[in-house]
């Protein structure tokens, strides 16, 4: 076994901000997200794809990723034990759930191309052409621009508003003036800071023009679980965990504060983990979203074979980049499909045609290699 990997610069094609990080004025945000792609490749010269998007909210970023990928024995993995490969890993050194996600992905990708199948066949899911729809994420910004967005969105039937800053009503305003008729769910990214204020705030949205779906984590995720659990009982709006839940393990605290749960593949370690956390949840009649970070279309496309366990989708990470360097599952009108996918087997991704406009940066750099 090979393992390749190597830094990746997404350009997003407009600033993106959300509750963590704003500046003084509510506004702030990047332009860039870093993440790295990893490549496996067996000794019948199969390749399997990986990625990880790291976040600081989990005390992870490019640096902690690519230490620990320099440690792994690539020898040590194999797509034939992706369980072993796993404890392998944990071995390796605790933590580190997005350079996990990384390796399980490609591992999956090799499995299922050593079958001859798709990962979601592999896994026994399956995957129903037209019948999931993705949201489309709105970042912090001013009213005007926010209202700029929503119309470059137009395409899309369901929006996510970012709020948890200053401007939050004005915001939604400017949403309901463009999209008046569009459900939309919320996110406050841990933005209020007391449950009061949160029940205040549902409250408000509550009484917004179109419905509210729900609203995700809206209080921080370190607050007492009873803080949580007196927030749901007494809000008119369903309440959706996100940092507040990492996998499968946290499905019996998130039963008392929440009514639904985000599940991330860079949460879960990748996909394995992201099965057992989706059966877990509603296994206890929690509801399942699969989401995302800012990504390529490795990670949005392993999480679209995970459809099936899913009530919502939010994977549109790749659809907020501008440089894309790979192509797999399609987003078209919001409904994800694997019908026009570039490859059958595997994870279904290819390497993307390379832009040749002449303002575009290189979109990946340092190579990194281990034998």
């Amino acid at each position: 076994m090979e393992a390749n990997f190597r830094t990746v610069d997404l350009h997003l094609a407009h600033r993106w901000a959300i509750a963590r990080g704003l500046a003084a004025d509510g506004l702030g945000g990047s332009e860039t997200c870093p993440v790295v792609v990893l490549e496996l490749n067996d000794a019948d010269g199969r390749r399997g794809l990986g990625e990880a998007s790291p976040s600081r909210r989990y005390g992870e970023n490019i640096g902690t990723v690519l230490d620990f990928l320099k440690r792994i024995e690539p020898h040590r993995l194999s797509p034939r034990d992706v369980a072993g490969s796993m404890a392998y890993l944990e071995s390796v050194a605790p933590g580190n759930h997005a350079a996990k996600c990384a390796v399980n992905l490609a591992l999956l990708d090799l499995a299922a191309r050593q079958a001859g199948q798709p990962v979601c066949d592999f896994l026994g899911l399956g995957f129903t052409e037209g019948r999931h729809v993705t949201s489309f994420s709105i970042g912090i910004d001013a009213p005007e621009t926010i209202r700029k967005k929503v119309i470059a969105a137009a395409e899309f039937p369901i929006l996510k508003l970012k709020l948890g800053g200053p401007r939050d009503h004005e915001n939604l305003t400017a949403l309901r003036q463009a999209a008046p008729h569009k459900p939309i769910r919320v996110d406050a990214n841990e933005g209020w800071r007391t449950k009061e204020e949160a029940l205040r705030q549902i409250e408000w949205l509550a009484e917004a023009a179109p419905p509210i779906q729900f609203v995700e984590q809206p209080l921080p995720a370190n607050l007492e679980p009873q803080d949580h659990a007196w927030l749901k009982a007494r809000s008119p709006l369903p309440l959706m965990a996100d940092e507040s839940f990492l996998g499968a393990a946290d499905v019996p605290r998130c039963a008392e504060g929440f009514h639904a749960v985000n599940i991330k593949l860079i949460k879960t370690l990748g996909i394995t983990g992201a099965v057992e956390a989706l059966q877990a949840a509603r296994q206890a009649g929690l509801q399942t979203m699969i989401g995302c970070m800012i990504e390529t279309s490795i990670l949005i496309t392993a999480a679209a074979h995970l459809a099936e366990l899913a009530d919502f989708l939010d994977i549109d990470g790749n659809l907020l980049i501008t440089n894309d360097p790979y192509t797999g599952a399609s987003a078209s009108h919001g409904v994800v499909s694997f019908a026009k996918s570039p490859d059958p087997l595997g994870l279904r991704v290819r390497e993307a045609a390379r832009s040749p406009a002449p303002q575009a940066r290189p979109a990946i750099d340092q190579p990194i290699s281990r034998p």
